[in-house]
């Protein structure tokens, strides 16, 4: 899974973010491979889920660069709706709330986005569709709607739709949060096959062992800093920084 270190996807440079006189981004610099998978933990309110919005450009920076193979956005001016249409194009996001159309069917679901943004037929939408839902398990579920659906399976019909818009990159913003343990598994078993078959990932997790057992890299982040990263297994059992290691101190005692 891990890249060449030449073969950077992701740039940013001196990323910040405001909120009045909170700042949630304290100048983030930082490179992310192609083919690379980055678990990003920390404590709450540390500014990971702003990260991963600002890369999205969700939530637009206050300033710095962002640079998506060739598409760059500079936050000291506006983006164009075309700067933003060129780096949404290549990203794929999964929240941690499912966000599926109620009254579709999950085939629908996942179909509709493909029609409206990549401009394909019904019928090259839905064959698009069944092999992503055969993908994450959820064929059978094709005709039903998204409240027959447990919620592990709905997050991974959510997957299946991100998926369907051919993403070079995934963001994850705590994708199992809102489930209990055992359907949360289906969702990381999802999540390990797709960083198995080289999708670059950008994960917020509160999932210890996804974090050292699945991704190249993980990134401590607290107060809108990053304070620590590594190669996965490396920052999970020898951290160097004293931040590092009263984080991962209190999610080993809880």
């Amino acid at each position: 899974m891990t890249a060449a270190a030449d073969n950077v996807l992701i740039r940013l440079a001196s990323l910040s973010k405001h909120y009045g006189t909170h700042t949630v981004l304290d100048g983030i610099d930082l490179e992310v491979c192609s083919g690379e998978v980055l678990a990003i933990i920390g404590p709450s309110g540390s500014g990971k889920s702003t990260l991963l919005r600002c890369i999205n450009y969700l939530e637009p920076p206050d300033g710095g660069t962002i640079t998506i193979g060739s598409a760059n956005i500079d936050a000291s001016r506006p983006a164009t709706a075309a700067e933003l249409s060129r780096l949404r194009r290549r990203i794929g996001m999964v929240f941690q709330s499912f966000n599926l159309f109620p009254h579709m069917s999950v085939l629908r679901n996942v179909s509709l986005a493909q029609e409206r943004v990549l401009g394909r037929s019904r019928k090259d939408a839905d064959e698009r569709s069944m092999q992503l839902l055969k993908r994450v398990g959820l064929a059978d579920k094709a005709s039903q709607y998204p409240v027959r659906c447990s919620g592990g399976q709905q997050q991974r019909i959510a997957i299946a739709r991100s998926l369907a818009l051919d993403p070079e990159i995934m963001l994850f913003d705590e994708p199992t949060s809102a489930l209990d343990p055992e359907l949360g598994l289906e969702v990381l078993a999802v999540m390990r096959e797709l960083a198995e078959s080289g999708m670059t990932m950008i994960v917020v997790t509160h999932e210890m062992g996804f974090a050292e057992n699945v991704s190249d890299n993980v990134m401590i982040m607290a107060d809108g800093h990053i304070v620590e990263k590594g190669p996965s297994k490396a920052i999970m059992r020898d951290p160097q920084q004293e931040r590092t290691k009263r984080f991962l101190r209190a999610v080993h005692e809880r």
